[in-house]
């Protein structure tokens, strides 16, 4: 699995630990962490969350990553501009069993966690139990499992009504404001990945247009 961890700017002097919490805990299960920045709150790169939620959608949506890790200052901002893009089901998770209910439950494939607030003593034990939470398991089991497959039949429905929702998010990308689109491919982490990573030949080639 090809984790992508992606900050923006109010809380982006975090990165660091959020990366290393992340690496920690995953690296040991196989799987690989793509930090697309913003590294600093200097970074050239600044994104916004609505930029988040974009950056989010574009490596989902051409499988340049499997899941996403993100948030804000409250997580709220970040959360709501990923769920506006189909192809992604962002969960909102403050603490650990925010992350195991989620996974089970919901089999999202990306989160957004509040960086600032309650985010005090021990705030990267905390992202580090939420991660290990979030991935200690198969997704979509269930929980309780008693109710595994009313769950999955939840998720299936609420796909249908996404489909009938959302447009495909090619055709998306190309109608948003193209200085919003490039400002959110813009980080060093977006270079240095997608192309190789990414596996939809159409957006590779509407994201080339937008950047070129």
């Amino acid at each position: 699995m090809r984790i992508a961890l992606i900050n923006e700017n109010s809380q982006a002097a975090k990165n660091e630990i959020i990366y290393n919490a992340l690496t920690k805990v995953v690296k040991p299960m196989g799987m690989e962490v793509l930090n697309y920045g913003m590294y600093t709150a200097d970074d050239e790169a600044q994104l916004t969350y609505v930029q988040v939620g974009i950056l989010a959608a574009t490596l989902l949506n051409s499988g340049a990553a499997d899941y996403v890790i993100t948030g804000c200052g409250t997580g709220e901002g970040a959360m709501l501009a990923c769920n506006s893009f189909p192809g992604v089901i962002c969960g909102h998770i403050e603490d650990p069993l925010d992350a195991y209910t989620f996974s089970q439950i919901n089999a999202g494939n990306a989160i957004a966690i509040p960086f600032a607030k309650d985010f005090g003593w021990g705030g990267e034990l905390n992202l580090e139990y939420i991660f290990e939470k979030l991935f200690v398991e198969e997704a979509g089991l269930g929980y309780p499992r008693e109710r595994a497959a009313i769950m999955a039949k939840n998720r299936g429905v609420l796909d249908d009504v996404r489909k009938v929702a959302f447009k495909d998010f090619g055709s998306i990308l190309k109608e948003l404001d193209r200085e919003l689109v490039k400002g959110a491919l813009s980080t060093k982490g977006f270079a240095e990945y997608f192309a190789s990573d990414a596996k939809c030949e159409d957006i590779k080639a509407i994201v080339n247009s937008i950047l070129k």
